[in-house]
């Protein structure tokens, strides 16, 4: 039956982009089959050049109730902000 297949997220990559984006999910028996299906529900103009699948089970994220723990200690992280020097003259962009 389908509802006992797993559920897949289906990334896709259009002509004129450059990255993969989340277009939807749909279930599937396998990965080969999602592929398959995927490009039937999602690429029926033509518009997409690549195809991921991924099992929704095997995707981890960060919990957004979370992201003040979560993102905040890179505050503190003066490393990552280069404001402490002087940019030489000659350097125009930066």
């Amino acid at each position: 039956m389908s509802s006992e297949w797993p559920l897949f997220e289906i990334f896709i990559r259009s002509k004129n982009g450059l990255n993969h984006k989340h277009v939807g999910s749909l279930r599937a028996a396998d990965s080969t089959m999602a592929i398959e299906n995927a490009r039937d529900v999602y690429t029926r103009r033509s518009e997409g050049v690549s195809i991921w699948v991924v099992e929704s089970s095997l995707i981890t994220a960060s919990d957004p109730s979370e992201n003040a723990a979560f993102f905040d200690p890179l505050d503190s992280k003066v490393y990552r902000h280069p404001t402490f020097y002087k940019v030489p003259d000659g350097v125009k962009h930066m």
